[in-house]
């Protein structure tokens, strides 16, 4: 078949299908599409040619667009996905941060930016950069470091290669990421003979690798011997599809479960061995446990330094198992490496276990440290009667609204903190965290990502003023595609969180809330809700918790996007709860503020090492 590399691209993507629960769906869900020079006359010809066998969307910043499409796929839980592509230069740029979410959090999204003449005959074209050195060298190559697998097409006949290389990358659960294949503008364009097995229909199911045996006779000693055994479960759980037998698991061998950011959910809040959020943003109750028990399983979990309170909370050894599906992952810390699904490891140790579990008095531990933990999170996200309510307070109100198959989003500043300490998750895919980057402008693109993967879900997100202003385009999007958010700015003046660090650090307020930049501070701050209007939200301010939960009920009742806009302390954050976070001092200063968190900071260091 006579076909551009464009057109065979597109008709092979379209051709890739996935198989959930029985079902074959189709593997990209669509292309979102910001069209310019590099890829208008290619992929955009080829996309119109097939925009019902592969939807394209149309978005106002390539970021936004590759982080709405890596929300998707995390909503999916990888299962599905989609594909961006770009103009050359700038455009293409655009899209590096987004690369580097997906590869942190081990996400898949094709990347395809469009690149320079191959041929090179007009060099140097529009937007090209010039190497002196190198000539084969375009901004495309900064892809490369934040790319699971990159790739330059300079002939079409090498997408037969390609393309197959990529999709093997975005389907396995192990090397799972962002693949980016540049593709130089004019052969885009060139047609090539491509073979009819090529463009065939393609299905992919799960790959489960089972543990080696060997690993798990070992993990499962360790466990046996364990009269306090913790479960830390991570985004692994979910993506694997083993909320379940996690839960299963840990309620046949009494073992707490505590939750990462990218875990949270794997259990509802209330499950009975639910000991809630772990690490610098955990609860009081998984913790202690943490500190407390004699043996941890870590299932799916990259154990990064939120998580383990900078190795703190969780410093590593033989008494730590790592169950996670790729092997880099799984010795860390001197962990016990235990390499497989999550699922059918799962069921593979339950089963090399019997009977055994923790005993009946650390059961009893769990469950009193989580009571107390549960009267702390009533009371941080009470209503209250100060003249700015806190982060934690606006958390109970969406909380409250919120229904169990209802979905929150967040991604930077004091947040997701806040929320993984005090959220009660209904379960899996409730609770849409990204804190592998934490990249601010994540939330609004994300939030519509989610609804375009859980269009009957209601999406509710969160998110602080200096996030809003770094990326808020999408919204406009959402309005145009139909796709309704419900979104919460939490408007402290500034970047709150990180004066609130900046301070914890001897340091004064700098350079990071409006106040310190600005002396006239609210005089000169945004409208927000009319900035969300003109983009065609419904908006409007609200003054107090009352008020924003009856706002956030009118706005479930709304057609279309609503975003709703709340003053709030930006000094205060939920003091029950957390661990200890490695951030480092000046060693030397002028400020006695400074110096004395310094020493601080040093006796911290030292308790680390004892550890």
């Amino acid at each position: 078949m006579r076909l551009t590399a464009a057109q065979a691209t597109v008709r092979y993507l379209a051709a890739q299908r996935t198989a959930i629960d029985g079902a074959q769906l189709p593997l990209f869900a669509g292309c979102w599409a910001i069209f310019g020079h590099g890829n208008v006359a290619g992929m955009g010809e080829a996309l119109a040619q097939a925009r019902e066998a592969l939807p394209t969307l149309r978005a106002h910043n390539e970021q936004a667009m590759a982080l709405a499409a890596i929300a998707f796929a995390k909503a999916r839980n990888r299962r599905q996905m989609m594909a961006c592509t770009s103009s050359i230069g700038p455009g293409a740029m655009n899209m590096l941060t987004a690369a580097g979410v997906a590869h942190v959090n081990r996400l898949p999204v094709l990347l395809l930016p469009g690149d320079v003449f191959a041929s090179r005959r007009p060099d140097p074209v529009l937007q090209q950069l010039e190497d002196f050195g190198d000539g084969t060298a375009s901004v495309n190559d900064c892809f490369r470091p934040v790319s699971r697998y990159w790739d330059r097409i300079t002939r079409p006949e090498q997408l037969l290669v390609a393309l197959p290389r990529a999709i093997a990358v975005l389907t396995d659960p192990a090397v799972c990421g962002p693949v980016t294949l540049s593709l130089c503008q004019d052969v885009q364009t060139e047609a090539f003979d491509v073979p009819e097995w090529f463009l065939a229909p393609c299905v992919h199911q799960l790959r489960r690798p089972a543990p080696d045996q060997d690993e798990l006779a070992a993990a499962a000693a360790a466990l046996r011997h364990a009269e306090r055994p913790l479960i830390v479960a991570g985004g692994g759980v979910l993506y694997s599809g083993a909320a379940d037998a996690l839960q299963e698991f840990a309620a046949r061998h009494a073992m707490p479960v505590a939750e990462t950011q990218a875990g949270k959910g794997a259990l509802r809040w209330d499950h009975p061995q639910a000991a809630g959020a772990i690490g610098v943003t955990g609860s009081s109750a998984a913790n202690a446990l943490a500190r407390e028990a004699d043996a941890i399983l870590a299932v799916g979990t990259r154990l990064q330094d939120f998580t383990t309170g900078s190795r703190a909370l969780l410093p590593g050894g033989k008494r730590m198992i790592q169950l996670n599906i790729q092997p880099f992952d799984a010795v860390k810390h001197d962990a016990l490496a235990l390499v497989g699904d999550a699922r059918c490891t799962l069921a593979a140790v339950s089963a090399a276990l019997g009977g055994h579990g923790g005993s009946p008095a650390w059961q009893a531990r769990a469950s009193a440290l989580v009571a107390e933990w549960n009267a702390s999170v009533d009371a941080a996200t009470a209503p209250g009667n100060a003249a700015l309510p806190t982060d934690a307070q606006v958390i109970g109100a969406v909380n409250r609204v919120a229904g169990p198959g209802d979905v929150v989003v967040c991604a930077a500043g004091g947040l997701p903190g806040e929320l993984h300490k005090l959220w009660r998750s209904a379960g899996p895919g409730a609770y849409h965290l990204e804190y592998g980057f934490s990249c601010m402008g994540y939330e609004i693109a994300g939030g519509l990502g989610v609804k375009l993967a859980q269009a009957d879900r209601e999406v509710f997100v969160m998110l602080g003023d200096g996030s809003y202003l770094m990326m808020n385009s999408e919204l406009q999007t959402s309005v145009m595609l139909g796709r309704k958010l419900i979104v919460t700015v939490l408007d402290n003046a500034g970047f709150g969180c990180i004066d609130r660090l900046q301070r914890a650090c001897g340091g004064e307020g700098f350079n990071n809330r409006i106040a310190d930049v600005d002396g006239r501070a609210r005089d000169s701050w945004v409208d927000f809700a009319a900035h969300a209007s003109s983009l065609g939200a419904l908006a409007e301010k609200v003054a107090g918790i009352a008020a924003l939960e009856a706002a956030l009920i009118r706005a479930r009742d709304a057609d279309r996007t609503t975003v709703l806009v709340i003053e709030t302390d930006p000094s205060t954050g939920t003091a029950a709860g957390g661990a200890w976070w490695d951030v480092a001092v000046a060693e030397v200063s002028p400020r006695p503020g400074v110096r004395a968190a310094r020493e601080a900071y040093m006796k911290a260091r030292a308790a680390r090492a004892e550890n």
